[in-house]
Order: C-alpha cells, then sequence, then structure tokens
C-alpha cells in the first residue's frame, strides 16, 4: 500500500479546518465575560455600542446584496417577517440588559455558567410550543437546574450583589431562548445578513432608550474601554458566529452546540489569569453539574424535532451558540 493511502483527502483537511473553526470560535466567545467585567463603562452602556458597531459592520452588505429583500420587506407582505426580526431585537436587547449587567456583579465564571443553561429554556419553550420533549432532556434539565441552585446557593451565603447578578444570568438566559425562538421564525424567509441588520439595529434602539431614560452614561469612556467595546464586536459578536457558522459545513450542530460550553471554563480561565478572579471552591460542583445538565440536553435534542439552540453573541439564529 502507498504512503498516499494515509493522506487526509479533502473531506479530512475541511474537518480539521472546520475544528480549527470552532477553537477560535470558542476562544473568541469566552473573552466576553471578562472584557465586560474588566470594562469601566456602565454594562448598557457596552452593549448598546455593541450593536450599533455590530450593525453598521452588516448594513454595507445588505445594502449591496439584499435591496430586493428589503424593497420585499418594507411591502405590505414583509410585515410579519419584519415583526419577528422586531421581537427578536426587543428579546436580544433583554437578554444583553441582563446578562452583561450580571457579569459585573457576579464572577465570570458563575455568569457564563448560568447563561449557557440557555438550551434548557429552548427546550421549555418548545415544549410549549406543542413538541415533546425526550426523557434525557427531562433528564437534563434536572441536573441542570440542581447545579444553577448549588451555585446560586453558594453565593446567597457569599454576597447579595453576586446572587443578583447569578439572577440577572439566569434571566438573560430565558431572553436568550425567547430571542432564539422569535428569530427561528424570522430566519425561515429572511436572509441572514437582513435579519441580522433589523435585529442589531432594534436592539440597539431598545438599549438607546434604556439608557436615555436611565441616564446611563454613554460617552467619555478612555481608550482601553473603546478598545474593549471593539474587542467584544470583533471577537464575541461577529468572530464567534463566523467561525461557527463555518464549522456547520463538517461538524453536526449537537456537537458544536456541547463543544461552545467549553466557553464557560475558558471564560473562568481568562479571568483568573487576566482579573485574578480566583473561582469559588465550593461553587465549582454546582457549576460542573450545570454544565452536564446541559450537554444531555443539547444531547438529547438530537432525538427530537426542536433546533439547537443559539447564544445571541453569535447573532443570527442559524448557528449553535451561548453565551
Amino acid at each position: 500500500m502507498s504512503s498516499d493511502a494515509h493522506l487526509p483527502g479533502p473531506g479530512g483537511r475541511g474537518e480539521l479546518l472546520a475544528t480549527g473553526a470552532v477553537a477560535v470560535a470558542v476562544l473568541a466567545v469566552s473573552t466576553s465575560a471578562p472584557l465586560i467585567a474588566f470594562a469601566a463603562a456602565p454594562a448598557l452602556a457596552i452593549a448598546f455600542w455593541r450593536n450599533v458597531l455590530a450593525t453598521g459592520a452588516v448594513v454595507p452588505f445588505v445594502l449591496a446584496r439584499r435591496r430586493s429583500e428589503l424593497r420585499m420587506l418594507a411591502g405590505a407582505g414583509g410585515r410579519r417577517q419584519v415583526g419577528w426580526c422586531v421581537l427578536a431585537g426587543v428579546a436580544l436587547a433583554a437578554h444583553f440588559g441582563t446578562w452583561m449587567p450580571s457579569a459585573q456583579l457576579t464572577s465570570v465564571a458563575t455568569a457564563t455558567a448560568l447563561v449557557a443553561t440557555q438550551p434548557v429554556w429552548q427546550g421549555l419553550i418548545a415544549m410549549g410550543q406543542g413538541r415533546r420533549l425526550p426523557t434525557v432532556t427531562w433528564w437534563g434539565i434536572g441536573i441542570a437546574v440542581l447545579g444553577a441552585a448549588l451555585a446560586t446557593g453558594v453565593d446567597v451565603g457569599f454576597d447579595a450583589r453576586a446572587v443578583a447578578g447569578d439572577l440577572l444570568a439566569l434571566a438573560g438566559a430565558v431572553f436568550a431562548a425567547v430571542y432564539t425562538a422569535f428569530g427561528e421564525h424570522a430566519r425561515r424567509t429572511v436572509s441572514t445578513t437582513t435579519y441580522t441588520t433589523i435585529c442589531y439595529g432594534v436592539c440597539a434602539v431598545v438599549l438607546l432608550v434604556v439608557c436615555l431614560v436611565g441616564g446611563i452614561q454613554l460617552t467619555g469612556f478612555s481608550g482601553s474601554t473603546w478598545l474593549v467595546i471593539i474587542g467584544l464586536v470583533v471577537g464575541a459578536q461577529l468572530l464567534g458566529h463566523s467561525m461557527f457558522s463555518y464549522a456547520l459545513h463538517k461538524i453536526p450542530a449537537t456537537t458544536v452546540s456541547v463543544l461552545i460550553l467549553l466557553e464557560v471554563p475558558g471564560a473562568a480561565l481568562i479571568a483568573w489569569l487576566w482579573l485574578d478572579q480566583v473561582p469559588r471552591l465550593a461553587a465549582l460542583p454546582g457549576l460542573g453539574l450545570l454544565l452536564v445538565g446541559v450537554a444531555v440536553v443539547v444531547l438529547g435534542g438530537t432525538r427530537s424535532r426542536t433546533p439547537p439552540p443559539l447564544p445571541p453573541e453569535a447573532g443570527p439564529p442559524e448557528s449553535p451558540s451561548p453565551s
């Protein structure tokens, strides 16, 4: 047998590139919570600017390539589709408005782990839509809830501020699931870039109103804070999504969804090395159970017709994600 028989073919090389893409994407989204915790700016202001900049990044492409679709959506026949995009944008604003402050209130490790419960809430929404969930999914939900309760219970005796952050992170996970459910309807007929433009744009407008009403500072930040905001846009908001989308050509969506859970230890490690946030040992068993439960829910989803959950960090609901 010749040595050529051992060389990887096009498929093997493609899978290798997809694996590398997932590694880059996980690293990109893992920086999200540490960057938010580091930034010397209100979390809602950061959320507003990252969506404004992300919208600006995709608008030129939409105007150049999707004019006919925009005209269709502007007509009477496109009202329903636009409505789903708008609702997704509002839900995304609620996600950012709860999860991003949580990263500044509780530890990065806990905030990232709790927001990763999105697949659990996604499964419950699917059940509310009349879809039957496999028994293994219910087991996963139970394990995840137990883990979240244990991890949050540690914070109850540690700091009231941390408990508030935990609750906000859980709310962020719920709103992420709602965002994905609305996005699922929109994406049936609306292209990715058009959906992203409307969704991110609506999200930015909602956050702007909230910031103005609440008197939240939107300018006057330091150069390092602006670099953080740009890093969030390029990393979690754009690069993470792009790499996950690329990987889906070679790696099953369920596998990608489970690999995205690596964001949790990745964010905790970055926060430990960069922000000196040493994970509380008492919370680790709960966080571990939580991740196991979420993984069971994601894997159990392969036995149902529920679409894989998507993290708002990744943008359009056509690629699985977290945070």
